[in-house]
């Protein structure tokens, strides 16, 4: 049997599933750095090794200090202008960024072809609902660039498949009778939502478009709640929403693009630098200037956005934490708990339960009609947020799936289903 996988390129991790030795062997999820089967969804250009890490590697890499470029989220940009321009690798050289999803691809495929010990040229891929909100050329463009990045490290036979509806299949293997599902794959861009029909009668059945009764989706998900919660929090220290002199609002670009994780290098020119550096009198708490200045000239941006991860998912089942900001200034630590998230990412909680509620709307079925919640994706991991989605659906089952690798299952059963 000629080898085939399926991939699970997510915006904050990615996973692989890959078909078995014999033809009707189930699918299994391939280690992908070490033992793990997951993997983040991170490229680091090493310059002071000329090295490429990838995943938990290139995180470590770059927390430890070496010098170079760290790149993640690298899906969400899929379908801008951004996506074939160019960015700099931190050594003089630069490089696409449809070409770094390319090399990402490339590792996910070789190490799914050490496991299976073959070539392969087969691959299901997943794609959100929409990468691109309201713009269907933007969209079709996002797919197009994925596609070609795969094409380009060796794949020959591409299909895609919505990711909640490959989360559907995973959920629809556990079944004994039919059901009515509303999938919510939250994850780290985007937060997709299918109506699915599904039962065991149902999933021998290839083509399964009628028992999909409506797709919705929108660009909000785990990075904007990191988002939110560094300009809540770390940010405000640096001088975000501060007032000048003049008792008007320090301009607030600087902020927004550091809490940004693909915006933020572009902090760290000469001319950006130089130009913060003459904002100093706008500061009446000259402390702030000197911490925002520090994290433009130690390049510590994506380090504070990391913290800000750290918190969200340290408070995310209730309680707090502490924000050690220790790099920027001696002693500088921030308390963080559960209700100060929830305030801060209030309106992406509304927008993703609007989301679903207008998935449901679209299908022309009433709330009540739906069995059961299927979450799954790691922002799912949110307590107030999968909370705020079954109140809007109080008749309906909660059920969790593996957060990070359920969609690579379900990828791995229709891709077996059109390969196997």
């Amino acid at each position: 049997m000629t080898p085939f996988c399926a991939i699970d390129f997510g915006t904050s991790n990615s996973a692989v599933a890959l078909a078995g030795a014999a033809a009707g062997d189930a699918m299994r999820l391939a280690p992908v750095e070490g033992a793990h089967t997951t993997l983040p969804t991170s490229v680091f250009f090493n310059t002071d090794e000329h090295t490429r890490e990838f995943g938990r590697a290139a995180l470590a890499a770059y927390i430890d200090g070496f010098d170079g470029r760290l790149m993640r989220s690298m899906k969400s940009i899929l379908g801008s202008p951004l996506a074939e321009s160019t960015t700099d690798l931190g050594d003089g050289s630069a490089m696409r960024y449809t070409e770094i999803i390319a090399i990402f691809l490339e590792h996910l495929k070789r190490s799914a072809e050490r496991c299976s010990g073959a070539s392969i040229e087969r691959a299901v891929l997943g794609r959100p609902v929409f990468f691109v909100d309201e713009d269907p050329r933007a969209d079709q463009l996002a797919q197009d660039q994925l596609e070609a990045a795969a094409r380009s490290v060796g794949f020959k036979e591409i299909h895609f498949q919505y990711e909640p509806i490959a989360a559907a299949f995973d959920y629809e293997s556990r079944l004994t009778e039919e059901g009515l599902v509303l999938v919510a794959d939250i994850g780290g861009g985007t937060s997709d939502f299918s109506l699915v029909r599904v039962g065991p009668q149902r999933m021998a059945r290839l083509e399964r478009k009628d028992d999909v009764l409506a797709h919705h989706g929108v660009h909000v998900a785990g990075t904007d709640f990191d988002r939110r919660v560094e300009l809540a929090t770390i940010l405000r220290e640096l001088g975000y929403q501060a007032l000048d002199p003049e008792g008007r609002e320090i301009p607030n670009r600087v902020y927004f693009d550091l809490a940004t994780w693909h915006l933020i290098n572009t902090i760290y020119t000469p001319k950006r630098a130089a130009e913060l550096k003459l904002m100093r009198h706008l500061y009446t708490n000259t402390a702030q200037h000197d911490r925002l200045m520090r994290v433009v000239e130690w390049r510590l941006g994506h380090a504070l956005a990391a913290r800000a991860e750290e918190a969200k998912i340290g408070v995310s089942a209730g309680g707090e934490t502490m924000i050690d900001l220790e790099q920027v200034e001696t002693d500088l630590r921030l308390a963080f708990d559960d209700a100060q998230l929830v305030d801060a990412g209030r309106e992406e909680t509304r927008r993703i339960v609007q989301a679903a509620r207008d998935t449901v709307q679209a299908a022309g079925v009433a709330p009540g009609a739906v069995n059961a919640l299927y979450f799954t994706g790691g922002s799912t991991g949110l307590l107030f947020l999968t909370q705020a989605l079954a109140e809007a659906f109080p008749q309906a089952q909660a059920v969790f799936g593996d957060r990070l690798a359920s969609v690579a299952t379900g990828l791995g059963i229709h891709a077996q289903r059109l390969f196997g």
